[in-house]
C-alpha cells in the first residue's frame, strides 16, 4: 500500500509539472488545426513517410553512445564570438546575423526579422538541464536589442522555441509568425493573440511591404508528453524588394525543396540546417552533404550553414557539421559564409566571411 501510494504521489506531481509549468505550452485545440491538409489522424503528417528508428537496437546504441566519452562533442574553450553591433535602423542594405544554433538576425527593407531566437542557455524547459551554450553567453544583451518588427518560428522544439526568450522578448516584438498550432504556446504564455499570424504550408502573407511564406519542411514537433506532432513545422521565405532569403527550419532532405526551389526561388542566400544529425534520425535532420544539394534544390546563390555552433544534441564532433557542408560545398561549386557568431554578412557582393575560425 505505501509503494502503491508513493508510486501514485509520483503520477501525480508528473502530471501537474506537464500540466502548469508554463515551459511546456499548450496543445492547440483540434478546431483550431484540423482544417490544414497537413494534418490528419489526429496530428500532423510529413509529405513523404518519415520516421526515426526507436527499435530496442536503436535505444540501446542511443544508450552506449550518451555513455561513451567523446571529448570532442563539444569545443574545450568558448567559442569566439562578435559583439554584435546595434545597426541603426532602418538599414539600406539587406543584412544577415547568425547568433549560434538557428537563431539569425535579417535587416531587409528596413525590417527586422529574428528567426527561431532560441537565447537560453540551454534547450530544455528546466534552468540548468541540457547541454550549456557553447559560447556561454550572446554577443549582445537582450534589452539592449531595438524594436523587432517580426519574430519567425519554424517549430516549437525547445531549441528553436524558448519560454524565457519569448519572456524577454515580448516588449520588443510587434508581430510572430509561426505553424499551424504554435501560437497556443505563445498565448499560454501571455503574447496578444492579434499579434500571432498562424501559416500553412503554401500560405504567404504581405508584412510591412515584405512577403512572408511558410513552406514545407520534413521534421516533427511536441514540447510535452501528450502532444507530439499536434502543431506544424515548416520553412520559411522572406522576400523584399532587393533581396530573397530561404530560411530552412529544421528538416530531412527530400523532394520539398526542389518544389520550394520552383515555386519561389532562386534565393539570394539560404539558412540551412547541417547539424545534430545522425543516422538513426536520417528523416528529420539533413547530413551535411544533404544540406548542399537541398540548397541547390532550392536555387540558392550563397548559403549561410546553421543548426550548429550552440549546443550537442547528437553525437557528431561539434566541427563536423561545418567541415563537412564546407568540403562537400567546395565541391559543387556553393559558396559558403562562415561568420563568427555574432558577425554580419552584407549582402552587396561581398567581400564573403570564408575563415575557418572555429580551429583556432
Amino acid at each position: 500500500m505505501i509503494t502503491l501510494f508513493f508510486i501514485c504521489v509520483l503520477v501525480l506531481f508528473i502530471y501537474l509539472l506537464f500540466k502548469l509549468h508554463p515551459a511546456f505550452g499548450r496543445k492547440p485545440a483540434k478546431n483550431r488545426v484540423e482544417f490544414s491538409p497537413q494534418f490528419s489522424n489526429g496530428s500532423f503528417k510529413n509529405t513523404i513517410p518519415t520516421s526515426m528508428n526507436t527499435d530496442l537496437k536503436s535505444s540501446l546504441t542511443m544508450i552506449r553512445d550518451v555513455v561513451r566519452k567523446n571529448e570532442d562533442l563539444k569545443p574545450g574553450d568558448s567559442l569566439p564570438n562578435i559583439n554584435f553591433p546595434m545597426l541603426d535602423h532602418p538599414s539600406n542594405k539587406t543584412n544577415v546575423t547568425w547568433f549560434g544554433h538557428s537563431a539569425c538576425m535579417i535587416d531587409i527593407d528596413g525590417k527586422l526579422i529574428l528567426l527561431d531566437p532560441m537565447f537560453g542557455d540551454s534547450p530544455s524547459p528546466f534552468l540548468g538541464l541540457g547541454g550549456k551554450r557553447f559560447s556561454r553567453g550572446l554577443p549582445f544583451s537582450i534589452k539592449d536589442l531595438p524594436v523587432i518588427d517580426a519574430v519567425l518560428f519554424s517549430h516549437d522544439h525547445y531549441d528553436h522555441l524558448d519560454y524565457g526568450t519569448i519572456q524577454k522578448l515580448r516588449a520588443k516584438v510587434r508581430h510572430y509568425f509561426v505553424p499551424i498550432g504554435v501560437g497556443s504556446h505563445l498565448e499560454r504564455w501571455g503574447i496578444d493573440p492579434d499579434s500571432v499570424t498562424e501559416l500553412d504550408w503554401w500560405s504567404e502573407v504581405e508584412f510591412q511591404g515584405l512577403t512572408l511564406a511558410a513552406a514545407p519542411a520534413r521534421h516533427f514537433s511536441g514540447r510535452s508528453l501528450h502532444d507530439r506532432n499536434s502543431t506544424l513545422w515548416s520553412s520559411w521565405i522572406i522576400k523584399g524588394s532587393e533581396s530573397t532569403i530561404f530560411f530552412s527550419g529544421d528538416s530531412g532532405y527530400g523532394p520539398h525543396f526542389r518544389e520550394i526551389g520552383e515555386r519561389f526561388g532562386p534565393f539570394d542566400l539560404t539558412l540551412m540546417e547541417c547539424g545534430q544529425y545522425d543516422h538513426r534520425w536520417a528523416g528529420i535532420h539533413m547530413v551535411p552533404e544533404e544540406t548542399i544539394q537541398a540548397h541547390k534544390d532550392v536555387k540558392g546563390k550563397l548559403l549561410l550553414p546553421i543548426h550548429w555552433g550552440a549546443f550537442t544534441l547528437s553525437f557528431h564532433d561539434w566541427t563536423d557539421p561545418i567541415e563537412r557542408v564546407t568540403k562537400a560545398g567546395q565541391k559543387e561549386g556553393v559558396q559558403i559564409l562562415t561568420p563568427m557568431i555574432g558577425e554580419t554578412v552584407v549582402l552587396n557582393g561581398g567581400p564573403y566571411p570564408v575563415e575557418k575560425w572555429w580551429e583556432e
